[in-house]
């Protein structure tokens, strides 16, 4: 038995990274769908500035990407899209490169900052997360939207698409953990 005031394991507490305990710079990708040109250009913009981690909210598409991730100088952590496809082999893929993909869902801190990670192609889940209060930060795709918005207390990024296919318009977000600000970089 547990001591009273002993915290338990649990699922949620489980699927929690840990990044650092003082403030850092976050790059955020989503939607990459396969292409190529996209990839190397956003991986090269993102080398360019001084963040630390980089995450990716899903649709890589498919598993020979991940050799395009290579050059990235930081680790990074994404989720599955609803696109994603062969994804045991894209995860074990980007596993070899050192950076991680978990399912639909991923919750990462950063400093004091909780941020909830998922594609956003499940409309309850992405309200739930956005409107619950436990998450500083919300991080979503699927809509090719670059967006960013306020919840209460919650900031929401869309960081928009990589591919640019729908808009036409290739971008990126960075967070600073510190300041718990956002902002949009096209490229």
């Amino acid at each position: 038995m547990a001591a009273p005031n002993a915290r338990l394991p649990t699922a949620h507490h489980d699927l929690a990274v840990k990044v650092e305990e003082r403030p850092v710079q976050i790059g955020i990708l989503s939607d990459s769908h396969d292409c190529l040109p996209r990839i190397k250009d956003a991986i090269e913009k993102m080398n360019s500035f001084p963040i630390e981690l980089v995450l990716h909210a899903g649709d890589y598409s498919a598993p020979f990407v991940t050799d395009y991730y290579k050059p990235l100088k930081v680790k990074m952590r994404g989720v599955f899209g609803n696109n994603d496809a062969e994804r045991v082999i894209l995860r074990n893929k980007f596993e070899q490169l050192g950076h991680e993909v978990r399912g639909k869902f991923a919750e990462v801190m950063a400093g004091s900052v909780r941020i909830a990670l998922t594609h956003g192609d499940e409309p309850e889940l992405l309200r739930s997360l956005t409107t619950c209060g436990a998450y500083d930060v919300v991080i979503h795709g699927h809509t090719h939207e670059a967006k960013l918005t306020e919840q209460g207390k919650t900031l929401v990024i869309n960081p928009g698409e990589t591919c640019g296919y729908l808009s036409g318009k290739s971008t990126f977000a960075i967070l600073d953990t510190s300041t718990r600000e956002a902002r949009l970089i096209p490229f």
